[in-house]
């Protein structure tokens, strides 16, 4: 990627850029504690953070609408808390008590939401996506116009099941948009070494689907293009894909030490492109804010996170009687 200019005046207001700012904060911050109480032993399986990819979910949730829905793979605590759901309750599951939003049953990778209408968190690469278009279908079924975010990663692209989905959106004219999430290097490989074609999106052609790419680390073009592709599935032209082209900073998960790739690399991707960074500097050279006023933005956030933190510690642990419950059994 090519290093961001200096930020420019842009037309969205000053409340809506700060908005944008504590929202990726919050996934930000969250992320880091939920990697500090792993590391204590807190949180045990499975922990994939978000950390660099906020501007993808941040900007396309700003394009959603009330009962839109979201479906996501094990990566998913950044597009909890970016839909609305509860810090404390997503940190609770990830501790496994019980005042987590899956009882403390699902852990990090599976977690739902019926109010906020997010569908998980899946651990099987690539097995949301066509969960995600049944949920598309079910919109066009009960013609509401509603739309679904189904979000998979580079690696997931390369799924069989992916592209069936695709023939029977486009098939079906289904009101979806494929979220690839292209952090450049699946588990460990990249995308240039797993992948036979540069520009992911264009997978979607053979199909007769509709797609681009996104610039993943400005907020602002995720969100425009997010926009563009709710407006082509609610005028009923069926399913859109959106490539966005993001960067994780951390491991794959918290046992990856993604010896892969330069610490050299990972900086510079700090430094010329944090996505927080960004809006920090519109809001500042924009007159919007003050360092005073971001000062204050990010200790309201720590607060929120060590709040979070405090009632994952200290929620119980669910009852025996709960391994019962919510399953499906044979009689």
């Amino acid at each position: 990627m090519a290093t961001r200019k200096t930020p420019t005046k842009s037309n969205v207001s000053g409340d809506e850029l700060k908005q944008y700012y504590t929202d990726m904060l919050l996934i930000r911050r969250f992320e880091e504690k939920a990697g500090q109480l792993y590391g204590m032993g807190l949180i045990g399986g499975f922990c994939h953070l978000y950390i660099g990819q906020e501007a993808v979910v941040v900007g396309l949730e700003a394009a959603a609408e009330e009962g839109d829905k979201r479906i996501t793979s094990y990566r998913d605590h950044g597009h909890m808390l970016a839909c609305g759901m509860d810090p404390g309750g997503v940190m609770a599951e990830l501790t496994g008590r019980e005042g987590g939003l899956s009882k403390g049953k699902g852990g990090s990778m599976h977690m739902f939401s019926k109010e906020k209408h997010f569908y998980g968190g899946h651990g099987i690469v690539g097995a949301q996506v066509p969960l995600g278009a049944g949920l598309a279908f079910a919109d066009q079924y009960n013609g509401n116009g509603r739309v679904t975010f189904t979000y998979f990663g580079d690696g997931a692209a390369n799924q069989g099941q992916v592209y069936e989905t695709f023939n029977m959106a486009a098939l079906w004219q289904l009101p979806v948009i494929f979220v690839v999430e292209n952090n450049q290097y699946a588990m460990g490989t990249a995308q240039t070494r797993s992948t036979s074609t540069p520009d992911l999106y264009t997978r979607g052609t053979a199909f007769g689907i509709k797609g681009e790419a996104v610039d993943g680390m400005d907020v602002l073009a995720v969100k425009a293009a997010g926009e563009k592709a709710v407006a082509h599935c609610r005028a009923g032209k069926g399913p859109y894909i959106l490539e966005i082209k993001t960067y994780r900073y951390r491991g794959h998960s918290m046992s990856d030490p993604a010896k892969y790739r330069t610490r050299e690399e990972v900086q510079k991707m700090r430094s010329e492109r944090d996505p927080i960074e960004h809006i920090r500097e519109m809001l500042l050279q924009g007159g919007h804010a003050t360092e005073d006023d971001l000062k204050a933005i990010d200790k309201s956030i720590k607060d929120i996170v060590s709040d979070a933190a405090e009632f994952a510690k200290t929620s119980p642990e669910p009852a025996l009687d709960e391994l019962w419950t919510d399953i499906y059994a044979a009689q």
